[in-house]
């Protein structure tokens, strides 16, 4: 059996690691500060935050060890290590985005329900200071969240907490000024609804990894097709395409050859598979059980 691999990939998980860690701390500054404010301020909008501030610094934990997992070598037991570690983090994180945003719908509307008079001056300063303390996580993260599942996952949680503190303070203002009550259950609902369809999103793609499913941006028949106009090949089946992580897709496939060929032979016509997957469809692990006159099953998708 054939195997290559290529290791064309660019590894941040220091730097993440480094911006995770500094994004906690700060949130755990948040919660507490919040929490405080909330009890003597009697602002639930401002126990609430507390909460979801308390969510974004469960959901940075899980992210950071995962980042630390996804650095451990493979082992005997572990033949891959834990490269899974970030795709499963941020499963996770996605998962509890949609529970706070569920929980986030019924608490607005409970609140739009029965408006509560409180005390504003407090809710404003530490609404303010959760927005610049979560804006500065949001910063750190936002450049790992357009290549990361796990670090997108850690950037929506925070990104949705800042709205949250947005909205606790245009409430805390309105409510300060104008005595309208029902602006923060307004607020809060349109976040919740942004968080839904972002964290499905996420919950969506970090699934269809884990199960092992076929990349979105790929085509079983096509990439077949592209290997079969190589003249040595006869027939490509039992083909399985995956992605690993972030950074790796496989391959694997048997090819029946239209002769009886040699090892060195093999070799070079897999040279030439694996530039032409790789180059095309950047893919870069590829495996191939080669054949020659064997009875099996030739379709592309073989029910193992």
């Amino acid at each position: 059996m054939g195997h290559s691999h290529s290791h064309k990939h660019h590894h941040h998980h220091d730097h993440n690691g480094r911006n995770l860690f500094i994004s906690i701390l700060l949130n755990i500054a948040i919660t507490i500060a919040q929490v405080i404010g909330g009890i003597v301020s009697g602002s639930l909008a401002l126990l609430s935050d507390a909460l979801h501030n308390f969510t974004d610094v469960v959901s940075l934990i899980i992210s950071w060890i995962a980042n630390k997992l996804v650095k451990k070598k493979a082992s005997l037991k572990r033949t891959f290590g834990y490269k899974r570690a970030e795709i499963l983090a941020a499963f996770i994180n996605a998962s509890s985005l949609i529970i706070i945003a569920i929980l986030l719908i019924i608490e607005a509307i409970d609140r739009f329900s029965n408006p509560q008079q409180i005390e504003s001056n407090l809710v404003i300063w530490l609404s303010a200071i959760a927005i610049l303390g979560n804006g500065l996580s949001v910063l750190l993260l936002k450049k790992s969240a357009d290549h990361n599942m796990n670090m997108k996952s850690a950037y929506l949680h925070l990104l949705t907490d800042m709205m949250a503190s947005v909205a606790v303070l245009i409430g805390g203002l309105l409510m300060k000024f104008y005595e309208i009550w029902w602006i923060d259950s307004v607020l809060t609902l349109a976040i919740a609804i942004y968080l839904v369809i972002m964290g499905w999103d996420l919950l969506k793609n970090s699934f269809k990894v884990l199960m092992l499913f076929t990349p979105d941006s790929m085509s079983v028949k096509t990439i077949v097709a592209d290997i079969q106009t190589i003249k040595e090949v006869k027939n490509v089946h039992h083909v399985h395409i995956w992605q690993l992580n972030e950074d790796e897709v496989h391959l694997e496939a048997h090819i029946d050859f239209n002769e009886d060929i040699t090892l060195s032979q093999f070799d070079l016509i897999l040279n030439q598979i694996e530039e032409l997957i790789f180059k095309k469809y950047d893919i870069n692990h590829i495996n191939i059980q080669p054949e020659y006159g064997k009875c099996d099953a030739k379709d592309v998708i073989v029910q193992d």
